[in-house]
This record gives C-alpha cells, structure tokens and sequence, in this order.
C-alpha cells in the first residue's frame, strides 16, 4: 500500500477505535469511579504491551528516553483521567465533539512551540474542520439537560496534552519505532497507575458484578482503544504530520454520535451538517 493510501486507511481505522472510545469510557463509569477507570485503562494497556513488546524497549535510546517519559504524560496519563472525570458530567457525544480543538492546539503549539512550519491552507481547514465542530456542539445533546459544561474545560485541557504530545514525538522521537514509544509510555505510566488505584475503593467493590461488567468495557478500552491505537497512531506520526495525524479527531465525533444513536440518543439534521462541515476541514487541512 502507498504512503498516501496508507496514511488514510490508518487515519479512518483511528477514527473508529477512537470514536467508541467514549462510548466505553460512558459504560465503564457505571460501576467505576473515574480514577479506577483511568488507572485500570492505563494498567490493562501496559500488561498487553509488555506482552507483544517488551523485546522493543531495547531499541529506545537512553537519551530519548526522557521524551518517552514525556509523551506518557501528556499523550495518555493525564488525558485518561480528564475524560474519565469530564465523562460523569458530560455526555460522550460532546466529549468526542470537544476532543476536535486538537488539530488547532496542535497546530498553535507546533508553529509557536516547536518551531514547525504549516501552510495557509491547513490553518484554514483547521478553522473549517473547528466550525464544524461549533455547529455540532451548537445544534446540542439536547437530551442531557443536567450536563455540566465546566467539565468540558477538562476535555479542553486534554487536547492541548494531545496536542503537545504529537508535536513532541514529531520532533524528537520520529526515528523510534511506534511500538518501542508505545511500550515504553506504558512501562513509565504502570507504577503512578497502580498506586492511583489502591488509593480508591476498588479492593472493597473489585468483586461486584456492576464493577466486573464495567472493567469488561475498560479492558477493551484499554487493549484496543489505548495500546493498538497508539501504536498506529505513532506510526502515522511519522508517515505523515502532526497535523494531518491530529486530524482524526475530526472525524472521531461521526463515529461517537453513531454509537449514541444506537444507545438510543438521536442526531438532528444539523449535527450531519456539522459531521459533512469537518469533513471539508480534513480535506483542506491535508491539501498539498
């Protein structure tokens, strides 16, 4: 498969691995606390890397290690405990609507920050792909009338973490292989996630059966949507940019609203609208 081609079969495949991701987050909540589900993601994740990659630690050199260290930080601790936490006030749709103001902080960081060059055209498919994004949010989950909107500021401060961890693998760990990134920010998040966990009450519920279902949800949440997901998202990193990589998120709310309609939640004509608007903005964002 050619770069090109290839780079937009990863990016839909992202999108929806992704764009369940919230619908998970949602169900695993009933039964879990948001830091038992953010650490019980994290540590599912790592016993599955450390599995299929240990062996590929070794090719991390021990001066990029301080990056690796970096990018678990931002690219997955931290935002897994946000969206946790913003998901027990705010619906999943909205989260995955919010989770769009990646590609603009990703944007804004790399040209200020890192010093990355991008063109006119993909700051105005950002701007487009971000219209798209109001109209959703605009045209509303009129359903969840007891929403919390301060809790979207938590989904705002998980972008700019995304968004600094794509500029920082971009810039500094581009010749690392996307396994070797991958396991090695599990092997730095696992301890801090351990310790966050035993600090709950999870010891005094683990044997429940709501808490037993939820951790179902966590675990495919944590295999599939955190560790296959990173590792191919790492990889479209390097075959492409920053940008266009952080692009998915775009698309990562068409998913989210799918899966909310068949968990009986309805899409207006004007979120399609808003879906087709950010589509347009993918587009431009990756013209050459």
């Amino acid at each position: 498969m050619k770069s090109q081609q290839l780079k937009w079969f990863i990016l839909i495949v992202l999108a929806l691995i992704w764009g369940s991701s919230f619908i998970l987050i949602k169900k695993g909540l009933i039964g879990l606390n948001p830091f038992q589900l953010g650490s019980l993601r994290i540590i599912f994740c790592a016993v599955f890397l450390l599995i299929v990659g240990f062996k590929s630690l070794a090719a991390i050199p021990q001066r990029q290690w301080k990056y690796v260290a970096l990018t678990s930080l931002f690219g997955t601790f931290v935002p897994a405990y946000l969206f946790a936490i913003a998901e027990t006030k705010v619906s999943s749709s909205v989260c995955s609507i919010l989770n769009s103001l990646t590609p603009l902080n990703t944007l804004i960081l790399g040209s200020i920050v890192f010093g990355l060059n991008f063109k006119r055209s993909q700051f105005a498919g950002v701007l487009i792909g971000l219209l798209g994004t109001a109209v959703l949010i605009f045209s509303g989950d009129t359903q969840q009338g007891s929403e919390n909107y301060y809790y979207a500021v938590l989904v705002l401060v998980a972008t700019i973490c995304y968004a600094t961890n794509v500029n920082l693998i971009k810039k500094y760990l581009s010749d690392v292989k996307p396994l070797s990134i991958t396991t090695g920010n599990f092997v730095v998040m696992l301890v801090p996630a351990v310790v966050i966990l035993f600090c709950t009450d999870f010891s005094a519920k683990v044997n429940l059966p709501v808490t037993q279902h939820a951790m179902l949800f966590v675990l495919i949440l944590g295999v599939v949507g955190t560790g296959v997901a990173n590792v191919i998202f790492y990889k479209l990193i390097q075959i492409s940019s920053p940008v266009f990589a952080s692009s998915v998120t775009y698309l990562i709310p068409i998913v989210a609203c799918l899966w909310g309609m068949l968990d009986n939640e309805m899409l207006t004509p004007l979120q399609f609208f808003g879906a087709f608007i950010i589509l347009v903005g993918v587009y431009l964002a990756n013209k050459k």
